[in-house]
C-alpha cells in the first residue's frame, strides 16, 4: 500500500494576489514529486474553522504532513497555527516546530532572539514603541512584522529617520497596506545575498549561497527585493532582479561568514527540515541577517530550488530528504 501525504496548505481564494497562489503551485510540484518517490498525496487547506481542519487529518490518517501553510485566513500572523494542531495530534510533518515558526514569523521577536545571541540583525523600532537604536542609522524600511512575501514592500517603504515619533506615525500611516503590525528597520546599503539550507542524512547541509544582483537600476534607485521584484512579472524590478552563484576569489572569506551565521541560526531557533537566512551586507564587507525564513518557497521556480539545482540536488530527492526527516 503506498504511503499517504497529507500536503497542508493556506486555503487560498482563486482570486488571491499572485503571492498566495504561488502556494497552490508549490502543492502541486510537491505532490508531483511524492508521486514520483511512491508517496500516495492528498492536497488539504488548512482552513480557519479550527474543528473542520482536524476532523479531517484525522479521517486521513496520513504516515506525515507536507506542511507549507503560509497563511491562515489569509493572516500571516496565524502562520503557527498549522504546526501547532499538528504536534497536538502528533503527527509527523515536515520542516520547522511551532517555536521556530512562531518565532521566526515574528521579525522583530527574531531579531531580538538575535540580537540577544550576538547576530548582527540591523537596528529596528517597532509599531509599539519599543526600539533597538545602536548605531546612527538615518534611513529606515517600514515592513510588516508578520507577513512574508515583501507584502506592502515597495520605494515607498523607505523613509529618513527625523525622531521616533516622526517614524511612529509613518509606520501607522502604512499599517493597513502591511496586513496590521509592522516595523522600522535601519536600511543596509549594500549588497543582498539568501542562504538556503536543508537537513540531509549527515546532517544539516548549507547549499551554495545565492546573491540578488540589481540590474540597471539608477544609482538613486532603492535596491531591495521588493513585491513587484517578486510577484510582477511584468515590471522592471522583476525583470532586473537576478540571482547569481557565481563569485570571484575575493568573497571566499564573506561566503564562509555567511554559511557559518546562517548555520548559528539553525541552532539558535532550531530549525529543522530546511529554512533560508537572507543577509544584507554593507559596504565595509559586514553581514546583517535581516530575516529567517522557517517555511521558505519551493515552487521549481523559486530560489530554494535553484539552490538545489546548483548544489546538483534534485528536487525530487530533495522532497524525499525533506519527507525522510520528517518521519525520524
Amino acid at each position: 500500500m503506498m504511503k499517504k501525504v497529507v500536503i497542508l496548505h493556506s486555503d487560498v481564494a482563486p482570486d488571491a494576489a499572485e503571492d498566495e497562489l504561488d502556494c497552490l503551485q508549490q502543492a502541486e510540484s510537491i505532490a508531483e514529486s511524492l508521486r514520483i518517490l511512491g508517496y500516495k498525496p492528498v492536497l488539504l487547506p488548512f482552513n480557519i474553522d479550527l474543528k473542520q481542519t482536524l476532523t479531517r487529518l484525522i479521517s486521513l490518517k496520513p504516515q506525515t504532513v507536507f506542511n507549507i501553510v503560509e497563511t491562515v485566513a489569509s493572516k500571516g500572523s496565524l502562520i503557527y497555527f498549522a504546526p501547532a494542531i499538528l504536534d497536538t495530534l502528533r503527527i509527523p510533518y515536515t520542516g520547522c516546530g511551532t517555536q521556530a515558526v512562531f518565532q521566526t514569523s515574528n521579525k522583530p521577536l527574531a531579531k531580538k532572539i538575535m540580537r540577544d545571541a550576538g547576530i548582527s540583525t540591523p537596528d529596528w523600532i517597532e509599531h509599539d514603541g519599543f526600539y533597538s537604536l545602536s548605531y546612527h542609522a538615518r534611513k529606515f524600511l517600514i515592513k510588516s512584522s508578520w507577513e512574508h512575501a515583501s507584502i506592502g514592500l515597495d520605494e515607498d517603504s523607505l523613509v529618513h529617520y527625523t525622531s521616533r515619533t516622526k517614524i511612529l506615525k509613518d509606520m501607522n500611516g502604512r499599517k493597513d497596506k502591511l496586513g496590521g503590525s509592522c516595523y522600522a528597520e535601519a536600511y543596509i546599503d549594500g549588497r543582498e545575498f539568501n542562504v538556503a539550507l536543508i537537513s540531509g542524512k549527515t546532517g544539516v547541509k548549507v547549499l551554495p549561497i545565492a546573491e540578488m544582483l540589481f540590474q540597471d537600476y539608477s544609482p538613486d534607485k532603492l535596491k531591495i527585493v521588493d513585491y513587484k521584484a517578486k510577484w510582477d512579472a511584468d515590471s522592471f524590478e522583476y525583470n532586473h532582479t537576478i540571482r547569481k552563484f557565481n563569485f570571484q576569489k575575493i568573497d571566499s572569506g564573506l561566503l564562509s561568514s555567511l554559511r557559518e551565521i546562517a548555520l548559528r541560526c539553525w541552532t539558535i531557533f532550531s530549525l529543522r527540515g530546511y529554512a533560508r537566512v537572507d543577509f544584507r551586507v554593507d559596504k565595509n564587507g559586514k553581514p546583517w541577517v535581516l530575516e529567517i525564513n522557517s517555511n521558505p518557497c519551493l515552487s521549481p521556480d523559486a530560489g530554494f530550488a535553484a539552490a538545489l539545482q546548483q548544489a546538483k540536488i534534485k528536487y525530487d530527492d530533495a522532497i524525499g530528504l525533506i519527507i525522510d526527516n520528517a518521519m525520524k
